[in-house]
């Protein structure tokens, strides 16, 4: 099959990344730093090399890189951590579910008052300035659009609100891997990440990541392997967010996936946006079909039918060419709204730098078939 849902998980994934993996959970199968023997101790120190990995790339406090089990447990402990009660958020129609529903949670249970900034707004750093008002405890926004692959201003959004003395909160679902993102200079308080995306790890791996100013309480309370005689929660980083047993296969994974960026992340970004512009203007010639996307490094190129739905499409693409693609309204009601495609959706191609020429070229073979 030819695999272009990588927006929704990585579909290729490096040698080093699943031979680690593997290799983990075949010889080092200990719950690391819960014991003392060497198993255990060599899963603590793995632990910490991944963290420190993670801290030096995004510019993070080591202690403050925190494993979750995907971004969306990431975006939750940061929203329900920095919200202040009676306080006032502003996001963007750009958002997932991840960010919407807990925020459209709190809004419901008269927690928090929410502004929400569209382009509709004007620029969208000016539109957010001028949402602020002394009650505005947060501002959380995407990074990168996981419908469009557009990108949103994070540093200028950044120096917004540190000018104000506000959290910034960034979802980089769609950026990690794709967009370098430095806490300090891009005046990032936290920051999510999913590492089974463009970070290359797999499955159950997610990161928050949070600077020295910023503190985030626990959503989960459980055993650290530390003070087990103290009732309450620790109040150190990392075990205070870090309660259970951690997914080590998947982190000592994860810090081979970012090895694997670090090295390679010019290159890829360059690759995906040949390919994307590719195929924009190659389906802007077709005219059964419109275009929502600009070339991006994300990799995401999503359009419609005039006379089909999304869903019937990617389903076509699927049995009729073994293509994989995403059809639908991809958990983010707000800017399928704003679009217009709010009823049928929009197919959407997410590629990774791996894919090849020979694909793209079958996939719009297809595609101009179906619009025929």
């Amino acid at each position: 099959m030819i695999y272009f849902d990588n927006a929704a998980t990585g579909g290729f994934k490096p040698s080093m990344v699943t031979d680690t993996a593997y290799n983990t959970l075949k010889y080092l199968c200990a719950n690391p730093g819960r014991s003392s023997h060497r198993l255990s101790l060599t899963g603590a120190e793995i632990l910490f090399d991944t963290r420190k990995e993670f801290s030096d790339y995004f510019s993070c406090p080591l202690e403050r890189v925190i494993f979750t089990k995907n971004c969306t447990e990431s975006l939750n402990i940061a929203i329900f951590s920095l919200i202040k009660k009676g306080g006032h958020v502003i996001t963007t129609i750009y958002e997932h579910n991840s960010v919407l529903r807990p925020l459209n949670y709190l809004k419901e249970k008269g927690e928090i008052s929410l502004s929400i900034v569209s382009p509709k707004d004007g620029d969208i750093v000016c539109a957010i300035s001028k949402k602020i008002k002394k009650e505005t405890c947060l501002i959380v926004t995407t990074a990168v659009s996981n419908v469009t692959g557009e990108r949103l201003p994070i540093k200028a959004i950044g120096r917004v609100c540190d000018s104000h003395g506000i959290p910034y909160l960034v979802d980089g679902a769609q950026a990690g891997g794709h967009v370098k993102i430095d806490l300090k200079e891009d005046k990032v308080n936290a920051l999510c990440l999913a590492g089974h995306k463009g970070l290359y790890g797999i499955m159950s791996t997610g990161i928050l990541l949070f600077d020295e100013n910023t503190e985030i309480k626990p959503l989960t309370f459980g055993g650290t392997g530390t003070e087990t005689f103290n009732l309450s929660q620790p109040t150190y980083y990392p075990e205070r967010l870090e309660s259970g047993t951690l997914n080590l296969p998947a982190i000592a994974s994860l810090k081979e996936g970012l090895l694997y960026v670090k090295k390679n992340l010019n290159n890829f970004c360059y690759v995906l946006e040949g390919y994307t512009k590719k195929i924009i203007d190659a389906l802007l010639q077709i005219n059964d079909i419109k275009v929502y996307s600009k070339e991006n490094v994300s990799g995401i190129v999503s359009f419609s039918f005039s006379k089909q739905d999304s869903v019937t499409v990617a389903e076509i693409l699927n049995s009729e060419y073994d293509i994989a693609v995403r059809g639908g309204f991809h958990c983010a009601p707000l800017i399928h709204k704003f679009l217009g495609t709010d009823k049928n959706g929009l197919v959407r191609v997410s590629l990774s730098p791996q894919n090849s020429l020979r694909e793209i070229n079958y996939f719009l073979k297809a595609v101009e078939k179906i619009s025929s």
